[in-house]
């Protein structure tokens, strides 16, 4: 049974037909991000199952992953490692391309953001297709241990097909 908090948080979460393509349903988190309550319930409620985990970083996939990723690193008292689109790192950096429902992509981290022994949850705004977590398996396959995927909403293909 989902609670009040838990259905307050999903509808605020707008669709956009058709967008950045036809027949692709973007799910817009802005209205959550303008909701103070319930940006903090999300943020509480994504954290929470984490907080006894021993999680040492937050990845956070550009650039709406950064908006839920930081004050989840914050509320686990944990650093964030920002994962962005090609060429907007400075220091030297770790490529990993992935496909998505829509075509391909491209992130990179900077190849001193993790250490050996650090325990990761990825943080992204929506599970779609599955392709961007499964582009960061090269994180995952490194010698980490990864401890979860926290989308803040997750696309209902039955929905979409």
């Amino acid at each position: 049974m989902v609670d009040a908090m838990v259905s307050a948080i999903q509808s605020a979460i707008r669709d956009v037909p058709d967008f950045p393509k036809p027949g692709i349903v973007f799910k817009d988190i802005t209205p959550l991000l303008m909701d103070a309550k319930l940006l903090a319930a999300t943020v509480e409620r994504m954290a929470a199952p984490y907080r006894d985990t021993r999680v040492s970083r937050v990845v956070a996939i550009e650039s709406r992953g950064f908006l839920i990723g930081a004050p989840i690193a914050v509320a686990l008292r944990v650093g964030l490692v920002p994962i962005r689109k090609p060429g907007k790192l400075p220091a030297a950096r770790e490529r990993v391309e992935y496909a998505l429902e829509y075509g391909t992509d491209a992130v990179e981290m900077h190849r001193d953001a993790l250490e050996s022994g650090d325990r990761v949850l990825i943080v992204d705004d929506v599970l779609a297709t599955g392709g961007t977590a499964e582009g960061l398996a090269p994180i995952q396959l490194s010698p980490l241990s990864f401890t979860g995927y926290a989308p803040v909403a997750q696309v209902d293909r039955a929905a979409v097909s």
